[in-house]
């Protein structure tokens, strides 16, 4: 789905998603098709977060989700683990200004007890110098699983019933749906994948129920406003019935 238009057509713009959820996908191939270490391609991969959250900013979508970093990606090598995690903790400082003054506010989701104690110390900055902002809402999947988050989410409600607060002849979509850590967030109208894998990768399970699925074999690191725009220009084309005719 490479495209080298800079242009989205009217009838895109007509038709923009107001949620966008991104699962991005390959940094480490992209390091690796060049010799270089797979940091190498998380950094570059920032750069491509960089641009698509500028890009959605400037389109007027208010919301778009990433997928930084899951809870299964603790298991990688400590090295890596490591350096994503200073990198993180950097791109959050350096882009707050940037994010600013573009009007985008910040969210996050996930395990966060589990992020290192400076990361999570930049977060609490960051969330703090942007909760006033009302543009582009950009949530950030960290130390995120869709799983756990199911799991934690009937916990809680499991916990209202033996307090006597919920009947369980009340518990519906809706009141599932509260208890998630996207409790406050509409449910993404369409999931863009990059590097071609055809799986959705523990993320948002329950919120991607009837959301379009996008699959670009382009690599993370080389998805910019171009491949953003044909992504967008891709969902336009769908037809959504939500098990309707």
């Amino acid at each position: 789905m490479n495209s080298s238009a800079d242009q989205l057509s009217s009838e895109a713009r007509a038709s923009l998603p107001r949620h966008v959820a991104i699962i991005m996908d390959g940094n480490g191939r992209w390091a690796k098709q060049r010799g270089l270490p797979r940091v190498d391609g998380h950094r570059q991969g920032a750069e491509s977060a960089r641009a698509v959250v500028r890009a959605a900013g400037e389109l007027g979508i208010r919301y778009l989700t990433l997928y930084a970093f899951s809870v299964e990606n603790w298991n990688r090598p400590k090295d890596e683990v490591d350096a994503l995690m200073k990198y993180l903790a950097y791109y959050l400082k350096t882009e707050t200004g940037e994010l600013k003054k573009n009007n985008v506010k910040l969210e996050v989701i996930g395990q966060l007890d589990r992020l290192p104690r400076n990361v999570r110390m930049q977060l609490e900055k960051t969330l703090r110098a942007l909760a006033k902002n009302d543009g582009l809402t950009l949530i950030m999947a960290l130390s995120y699983s869709g799983r756990t988050e199911i799991v934690e989410a009937v916990r809680d409600i499991a916990r209202e019933v033996r307090a006597g607060r919920l009947e369980p002849a009340a518990i519906n979509e809706q009141v599932i749906a509260q208890h998630l850590w996207t409790r406050d967030i509409p449910d993404p109208d369409v999931l863009i994948r990059t590097s071609g894998e055809m799986r959705v990768s523990n993320f948002l399970l329950w919120q991607i129920s009837y959301a379009e699925l996008v699959i670009t074999p382009t690599l993370w690191p080389d998805f910019r406003k171009p491949q953003f725009y044909a992504a967008l220009e891709e969902y336009a084309r769908r037809h959504r019935r939500f098990g309707g005719i």
